[in-house]
């Protein structure tokens, strides 16, 4: 579905963003990007439909090498969105209705199209209702969804989520995450940069590590948090539940070597251990 190859990036002859990155996202699934802040995610997210062009390297998309024509960069835009951390930087119209047709507008699509896309997008993030609002008075987590919306008008095949969850309250990332997993339920290949190492294991099949540019190691969640010398390098911590079982263990339970990930699996490997207790 999407690859990348080599890709350096500098802003300048003393900051290289990017060192040479290379990674493959499969079509359909829901992948991870971690990292501390400056470590290259949000830069390397702009080279994946073209908003920056690397110094070296390629972009792949469904085989098909990315130009920097117009031509091309539209066709590829249209398969993949981004979605930025702050969606004030997204989102620009008078009202909610006009930014979400704004990227079909510019496919040159039927008004009344445009208008069917509008309509399937709000309602998909909960949005229907607030046509006619202005942007600004939105909260952020709303902000946050009209961007989605934006993004979803375009029918893309794969979505990009810079730290989607920066600046929304408990209930709001729970809304959010529970939309994400939806839409890739129905197909949408997702890529997400976090450094919220809790939420992780909740929705990612794998997890690429990125480290001052570069990158340092991939797999499933299991497999990158269980190697604590992969961890101390990003400057990343285990999730809080596996911590807790860490700790545990340090006090003398016996956790077999298996630490749970999330609530749920915390709780079936309580009830595990007080069965055989």
């Amino acid at each position: 579905m999407l690859e990348v190859r080599n890709l350096k990036y500098a802003y300048n002859s003393e900051y290289q963003a990017l060192k040479g990155v290379s990674l493959r996202v499969k079509q359909g699934e829901m992948v991870a990007l971690l990292g501390k802040n400056g470590a290259g995610k949000s830069t390397l997210f702009l080279h994946l439909n073209g908003i920056y062009e690397p110094d070296e390297g390629q972009v792949f998309i469904d085989g098909e090498e990315l130009k920097y024509d117009k031509k091309s960069l539209l066709k590829f835009r249209q398969k993949v969105g981004i979605v930025f951390q702050n969606p004030d930087d997204q989102i620009f119209a008078p009202t909610v209705e006009e930014d979400v047709a704004f990227g079909p507008l510019n496919l040159g699509l039927s008004m009344e199209e445009v208008q069917d896309r509008v309509e399937y997008a709000l309602s998909r993030v909960g949005m229907s209702g607030y046509e006619k609002k202005a942007p600004h008075h939105l909260s952020g987590g709303q902000k946050k969804r009209v961007a989605i919306a934006g993004i979803l008008a375009m029918k893309p095949e794969v979505m990009v989520l810079d730290e989607p969850t920066a600046g929304l309250d408990p209930q709001g990332v729970v809304d959010l995450s529970k939309l994400l997993r939806e839409l890739n339920d129905e197909g949408i290949t997702i890529i997400i940069s976090t450094h919220e190492v809790d939420l992780v294991p909740n929705y990612a099949e794998r997890i690429f590590v990125l480290v001052d540019g570069l990158l340092i190691a991939e797999g499933t969640p299991k497999e990158i948090f269980s190697q604590p010398e992969i961890l101390e390098q990003a400057n990343l911590k285990v999730p809080i539940v596996t911590d807790l079982f860490q700790q545990l263990e340090k006090d003398g339970f016996d956790m077999q070597g298996d630490y749970p990930l999330t609530i749920d699996e915390a709780k079936d490997k309580f009830l595990d251990l007080l069965n055989k207790n």
